[in-house]
């Protein structure tokens, strides 16, 4: 069975909103689903589970498809961070440093898909 899709037009709206600091929780969560949604569009694969909870989780990256048990790649974060980083409010490197995301494995990098929308910051 396919997932639900986001409307591009429901999805900008819960980005806009989260960016102009008037997102309510299921802005928040409409917003992180679809930057999911947009990071998976980009970046087709299997080999990298992206987890925000309690938001959503999706695969992303081409590479050795993981089918049961905790995949070798995961990247954990709150949307909070997960948006400010798909809209360029903060930098791959500095969340990972700072302790905000949990990237474990290979191929569990972001850093050259990010920022989703938006000009990289610094």
């Amino acid at each position: 069975m396919a997932r639900r899709r986001i409307d591009p037009s429901e999805g900008e709206s819960a980005v806009g909103a989260w960016l102009a600091g008037e997102a309510d929780r299921r802005s928040v969560a409409t917003a992180v689903r679809y930057a999911l949604q947009t990071l998976t569009d980009r970046a087709p694969g299997h080999s990298v589970e992206v987890r925000v909870p309690p938001a959503g989780v999706t695969q992303v990256i081409e590479g050795p498809r993981h089918t049961r048990g905790t995949p070798p790649n995961v990247i954990e974060t709150d949307a909070e961070t997960f948006l400010a980083l798909a809209t360029g409010r903060l930098m791959w490197d500095e969340a990972v440093a700072s302790g905000a995301v949990a990237a474990s494995g290979q191929r569990a990098d972001l850093g050259s898909l990010l920022p989703l929308w938006g000009p990289p910051v610094g």
